[in-house]
């Protein structure tokens, strides 16, 4: 099967270049030969983990200024450039719960938001759960939330967890 939905970038100039995202304007050529404008967030990418003790879940609550509101997720955060996405899923799980996984397992990755993002988070499931602390983020004002795993999914069908890479790793830790 050929691709012809295919659309090529002809010109991509930087409108803003920020610590964690770039946003660039870019002119692309469309399959049918005419040309239109895109808005493209560049962003290095991102790990979450769905770490279970037992049939316990640990989840974060924070604050997000985007959604406007306290949110509970899984514990995530931003690959540094050139990363291995396993290794930071293992440093971001001691510095935002404060533990070490004894097993990693990679459940899946999606893109947050295509039509304007590349934004591409690596999900993995994290088991045998050890304690092992790492400073968090000096801006980072983070609560731990352990429950068991069948209520975090009763949270997500009553639409209670509204973050998407959440819903996608608690649904797929589920099946396994």
């Amino acid at each position: 099967m050929t691709d012809n939905l295919n659309e090529k970038v002809i010109t991509s100039r930087p409108i803003y270049e920020g610590v964690l995202i770039d946003l660039y304007d870019e002119t692309v050529a469309l399959p049918d030969g005419r040309t239109a404008k895109r808005e493209i967030v560049r962003h290095p990418g991102a790990v979450a983990m769905v770490p279970l003790d037992g049939d316990n879940v640990i989840l974060v609550r924070q604050f997000r200024l985007a959604a406007g509101k306290v949110m509970l997720e899984i514990p995530a955060g931003t690959l540094h450039p050139g990363e291995d996405p396993r290794l930071a899923a293992e440093r971001e799980l001691q510095e935002e719960i404060g533990f070490r996984a004894g097993t990693l397992i990679r459940l899946a990755g999606e893109f947050t938001a295509p039509g304007y993002t590349t934004e591409y988070i690596h999900i993995f499931l994290a088991t045998d759960l050890a304690e092992a602390h790492l400073d968090k983020d000096d801006d980072e004002f983070i609560e731990m939330v352990t429950m068991p795993l069948d209520d975090a999914l009763r949270r997500v069908m009553a639409g209670e967890i509204e973050d998407g890479k959440t819903i996608i790793g608690l649904l797929l830790a589920a099946q396994r």
